[in-house]
């Protein structure tokens, strides 16, 4: 497939981690398309006064990158947390540009990966029953009659993803439709056969237990029926799993531990195999302890 004539810009939301972050620029100015590409960064600002020299530090470096087309940085002189940053920068590079390529600052990729996701991007745009690509694949085990490169999984991921303005659009981030889902149980389990931690992570979303974009999107994208594209190897490898990231709170070196370097043959006709979605939605099982945890402090 050839690449657009016009390429996704990529926009990075960094907080904190002035290593985390310099990893994923170097990762990224690696990439074949990086040249061609714009990059538009956006750093929040501190949450308190132990943040502002970690913060000033990531400043500093992002005024010295190079190796992009264009860089936009834009800084907040306020805390606003990584969701609502999401969802505000994200929606003004779509309005902008109507398609996006979306990392964090503590995500490494592979070199093709922009040449993936731009290929990913014109491929699937048109397809109404998809709203979402990403690069980055989950360790699961695949049937043995898989051989396609990607595959259709009800899930939305966070690591390394791109979409389309007309999909972002259809977003529901007040999640209106909750009362409907929690008195219907065949549209709950529907809804988890993307993960069995969809569900309480909605429940929490809307508790203010957490604060998370991204159940918010992979529940849009259950309202429209839709799927997200995944490839069978990863080219995302997640660096912020050591206890450093705002949603991470556990260490764990098990995300995304190898990154393939070979071509990713996309079919623009791919259709869902239930048998991968399920081996997808067994790797997201939740430990018996979490789910007693669940139901006894929060009555999930």
């Amino acid at each position: 497939m050839s690449l657009p004539a016009s390429l996704a810009p990529i926009v990075l939301f960094c907080f904190n981690r002035p290593a985390h972050l310099r990893q994923t620029i170097q990762a990224l100015q690696q990439n074949m398309l990086a040249k061609e590409s714009e990059l538009i960064i956006y750093s929040d600002g501190p949450r308190n006064q132990s943040d502002e020299l970690l913060i000033a530090e990531v400043r500093s470096y992002l005024a010295s990158i190079s190796g992009f087309q264009s860089i936009k940085i834009i800084q907040s002189e306020t805390n606003h947390g990584l969701a609502a940053s999401v969802i505000k920068g994200v929606t003004e590079v779509l309005n902008g540009f109507g398609k996006v390529i979306v990392l964090e600052d503590d995500m490494l990729c592979a070199p093709d990966f922009l040449v993936f996701m731009n290929e990913a991007l014109t491929a699937y745009e048109s397809r109404k029953d998809i709203f979402s690509v990403t690069a980055y694949g989950p360790p699961i085990s695949f049937p043995a009659h898989y051989k396609a490169d990607l595959y259709l999984a009800p899930r939305a991921s966070s690591w390394g993803w791109g979409t389309w303005l007309s999909k972002w659009n259809k977003a529901d981030w007040n999640v209106t439709a909750l009362p409907e889902l929690e008195k219907d149980r065949n549209k709950r389990d529907q809804f988890k056969s993307g993960g069995e931690d969809l569900w309480p992570m909605l429940v929490k979303q809307q508790r203010k237990v957490i604060d998370s974009w991204a159940i918010r999107w992979t529940y849009s994208q259950f309202l429209n029926d839709a799927y997200g594209v995944y490839p069978v190897h990863s080219k995302i490898r997640n660096i912020g799993t050591d206890g450093s990231g705002t949603n991470f709170t556990f260490k764990t070196g098990y995300y995304g531990s190898e990154m393939s370097d070979s071509k990713i043959r996309i079919d623009p006709n791919i259709t869902p195999d239930h048998q991968v979605i399920q081996a997808f939605a067994d790797y997201y099982k939740l430990p018996l302890a979490l789910k007693i945890k669940n139901r006894i402090k929060y009555r999930i």
